[in-house]
């Protein structure tokens, strides 16, 4: 086959664009990527199907493309893929969305290749690849499938199934691959990255893992996403701290309340005071970043928990944080929980606590004005000619603030050393002399 020219979109979390570089990479055809659908050979859609909102955006782009080809010829083929179709049954979409000529269930991640490969008309096996979609700067790993935990507000476990580690032999395989076009951060993903190994081993083995990655050569920086409070342990924090850089100490720990009530409601793999994690954290890296996410408006949540959950962001001073509010999912225990809170409540309590975040954000950086940084280079702004985005140690890529570079040796990919010129609510901007 000539060269496939594909329309595809990505929804959700980092795990989807994962999924979607190495379906790509494994059609064993080269890609041109097109701008708009009624342009390309093969449309493909990665969906989210997590919760509410993003089973709706899913819908709607799917609806929206199959609009925009009304009338082509030839018509492209459609894939659709992800957590949408492992949340519902393909057969009940296909009756919906007639339309898509491939449902791609992603607990069923190893069959997607063949599978599309058989629907463009390609023969032979697919070929083990995967196409990067990040900036030159950066790559995600995807380490492990599934999750282990049985959150009380959580569809994943349903969509993706079970904990499914990735070899180690694969893992270092992908790093290398990603090293050797140039890419200098690696950033670790799965639901729980430190329950790593656990379906392999018996046990986590985080430790293992690392011991295979922080030594490869042009790596430098890796850091994790998402680190539950449970595998935080003083001793496998001590093990980061002496295996020093190229680790960034970047916790991103999804601690979702503070309350001990609202935590065992949640059916968190821990309902103990997260303090007791942070501090573990802080008695080892005393200036680490600290991300977390909250879930506020959970049923069953008292003007109490909340009063205590605002104390707990206020005294913590996070880096980082990311506020939802709670959505009722449906095949959830806590969707048929007494005390459901009013959508108008839970907004307001996600509003004040990001009011908070706001101000502590701003603060934080401020320590930085004037100060010398190491700034990995994303890419060029899309609007300002000379001036790029990157990011520092502490800041993750797409998920928090970034920094504006300019100067003489700034391009994608670089890491350079910057002065910090100015302070913003979540930004910082950055000069290289």
């Amino acid at each position: 086959m000539r060269e496939l020219r594909c329309y595809s979109v990505s929804l959700g979390c980092p795990k989807n664009r994962v999924d979607t570089e190495r379906l790509l990479g494994s059609l064993g055809v080269g890609l041109t990527f097109v701008k708009e659908p009624e342009e390309a050979d093969l449309v493909f859609i990665n969906t989210c199907g997590f919760i509410a909102p993003a089973i709706q955006e899913s819908v709607h782009v799917i609806v929206q493309a199959l609009a925009d080809l009304e009338g082509v010829e030839p018509r492209p083929l459609v894939a659709v893929a992800g957590c949408l179709v492992g949340r519902f049954s393909p057969a009940d979409l296909a009756g919906d969305l007639p339309e898509v000529d491939v449902w791609l269930d992603n607990r069923e991640l190893d069959a997607w290749p063949g599978l599309l490969r058989q629907a463009l008309g390609l023969h032979g096996d697919a070929p083990e690849g995967r196409l990067l979609s990040t900036p030159p700067s950066f790559a995600w790993l995807k380490i492990s499938e599934g999750c282990r935990h049985a959150c009380a507000f959580c569809t994943i476990p349903r969509i993706r199934g079970p904990l499914r580690s990735h070899s180690i032999d694969f893992i270092e395989h992908e790093a290398r691959a990603a090293l050797d076009q140039g890419v200098k951060e690696l950033v670790l993903v799965a639901q729980d990255v430190l329950a790593w190994g656990s379906d392999l081993h018996g046990r986590p083995d985080m430790r293992r893992l690392l011991d295979r990655l922080l030594p490869l050569p042009g790596l430098a920086r890796l850091r994790m996403l998402y680190m539950y409070p449970t595998g935080l342990t003083a001793e496998f924090l001590r093990y980061l701290r002496d295996a020093g850089a190229p680790f960034v100490p970047y916790f991103d720990v999804p601690l979702q309340h503070a309350a001990a009530g609202v935590l065992e409601r949640m059916g968190r793999p821990f309902a103990r005071n997260p303090r007791e994690c942070v501090e573990r954290i802080r008695d080892v890296f005393p200036d680490a970043a600290l991300r977390t996410s909250l879930i506020v408006g959970f049923p069953g949540e008292t003007d109490r928990d909340f009063a205590e959950l605002m104390r707990f962001v206020e005294e913590t001073q996070f880096t980082h944080l990311g506020v939802f509010t709670y959505q009722a999912e449906e095949g959830t225990p806590a969707a048929s929980m007494p005390d459901q809170i009013p959508e108008e409540l839970k907004t307001q309590r996600r509003d004040a606590i990001m009011e908070c975040q706001s101000a502590i954000s701003e603060a934080w950086l401020a320590q930085f004005e004037g100060e010398r940084l190491e700034i990995l280079v994303d890419e060029p702004h899309p609007e300002w000619p000379g001036l790029h985005t990157g990011r520092t140690w502490f800041q993750a890529p797409e998920i928090d603030g970034v920094t504006y570079i300019s100067g003489p040796d700034v391009r994608p990919g670089a890491l350079v050393e910057a002065d910090i010129v100015e302070c913003r609510e979540y930004d910082l901007v950055a000069l290289q002399g």
